[in-house]
């Protein structure tokens, strides 16, 4: 009979194991909302605990950005709709399905609770620490300590620094007008070199939290608009600044063949920074005429993260900020759009318009740049970009795309598609 049973106890684990069911521990360990559970090929998963005594598990990166749902809030739509939402912008994911509101989808995991234990179906190994990083090399390198300041100071680099170290976005948007207008004259003729910080300056008065203290209104008022558009701002006051930081950051790199950056490259950056503070004047003009100010709400310094990833990689930063994340700004863009046309806010949905059409170009410049050195260097273009992304990015790219502004970005389907999660 003893042996019977220990063939029957092999049995149903090796059951257990085909089925791709495991056990990542008691009951009693997971109390808190939420719970951040760790995968060796990057795509974390996130075990949602609920006021009903549920569980519930999906990828813990959001299919927008990659900002950390594990430090998101749970809300109650009502009728039993719970939904788990990311605290970077806001978008919210089904905690049944894993649809968002926003037209994004999220992988979620059936999960069971046997004799106490908690139980996920995934394929891979799960555990409560983070995992190990193995160092890795990186391509068309050059850290910033390596920079030194260029003794003349009317120089681009001299003029990114400053506009870095410019706490109040207002100052930094009319200054960043100024020197673009100054380097397409020609009146600034030299890109020099100059050590950025580590971070941009901020006001002091700005309220900054940590991720998942950012609360949101409910959807459908103008208080939820403002939100977002106010969310939308941040954003667009790190993109100015991420613009600067690629100029001044690798001013001074050098590609395999010797040869410098083109002059072309910093005036194409150049634009970009333009177009961003552009972008935040016409959101913050537009958060004024709704009765707020930027600054009225919480912002996060989450979004800097990618910057300091990929400080002392060219490439890398090409890859995950212009080709990842600003891709996937387009990505976002209709549902985004609908939500503003559907309360009948024509305005918001001009400026959202205008935004669109330049972050299409800001794609195309990172992939314009990133293709270039590449074939200088005569590395594969494709493979470079998975292996970075893979690197970088931790974790699966996630539809729906938006298949038609890539494309006209000049970023076809090859670029993204491998770096979506196989079906299981």
């Amino acid at each position: 009979m003893d042996h019977f049973e220990e063939d029957l106890v092999a049995a149903l684990r090796e059951i257990v194991k085909d089925g791709n069911w495991q056990c990542v521990g008691k009951k009693c360990d997971f109390d808190s909302p939420c719970t951040k559970l760790y995968s060796e090929d990057g795509e974390h998963i996130v075990l949602v605990h609920t006021e009903d005594d549920r569980f519930w598990a999906m990828d813990s990166s959001c299919p927008h950005e990659g900002g950390p749902l594990d430090l998101g809030d749970i809300e109650d739509l009502g009728d039993g709709k719970r939904v788990l939402v990311c605290p970077w912008h806001h978008f919210d994911f089904c905690l049944e399905t894993g649809a968002s509101s926003m037209g994004l989808q999220n992988q979620v995991y059936e999960v069971r609770v046997v004799q106490d234990m908690i139980y996920i179906n995934t394929q891979n190994e799960l555990c409560l620490s983070p995992i190990p990083e193995t160092d890795t090399t990186s391509n068309g390198t050059l850290s910033a300590d390596d920079v030194e300041p260029s003794p003349s100071e009317d120089t681009l680099c001299f003029w990114a620094t400053k506009i870095l170290c410019t706490p109040d976005p207002k100052e930094k948007v009319a200054m960043t007008l100024q020197v673009q207008a100054r380097w397409n004259s020609g009146e600034i003729t030299e890109v020099g070199q100059a050590t950025p910080p580590v971070q941009p300056s901020r006001k002091e008065n700005l309220t900054v939290l940590q991720p998942g203290k950012i609360k949101r209104g409910k959807g459908g008022t103008q208080a939820s608009r403002i939100a977002l558009l106010h969310s939308l701002a941040n954003i667009e006051q790190w993109a100015i600044d991420l613009s600067w930081d690629i100029i001044a950051r690798f001013s001074a790199v050098r590609l395999d063949t010797g040869e410098p950056l083109p002059r072309q490259f910093f005036s194409d950056f150049v634009k970009v920074a333009g177009d961003e503070a552009k972008h935040y004047h016409l959101l913050e003009t537009r958060i004024t005429e709704l009765d707020s100010f930027f600054g009225a709400l919480p912002v996060h310094n989450g979004l800097w993260q990618s910057a300091t990833d990929t400080s002392h990689d060219l490439l890398a930063r090409l890859a995950i900020v212009h080709m990842v994340h600003e891709a996937r700004g387009l990505d976002v863009h209709p549902q985004t759009l609908s939500r503003f046309a559907a309360q009948g806010d024509c305005s918001s949905v001009e400026v959202l318009e205008v935004i669109y059409q330049d972050e299409i170009t800001h794609v195309a410049a990172g992939l314009r740049w990133f293709t270039y050195i590449c074939s200088q260097e005569e590395r594969d273009c494709l493979s470079t970009f998975h292996d970075l992304v893979k690197q970088h990015f931790k974790g699966y790219l996630k539809p729906p795309f938006n298949t038609e502004g890539r494309k006209t970005a000049g970023m076809t389907q090859e670029w993204y598609v491998p770096l979506v999660k196989p079906p299981s």
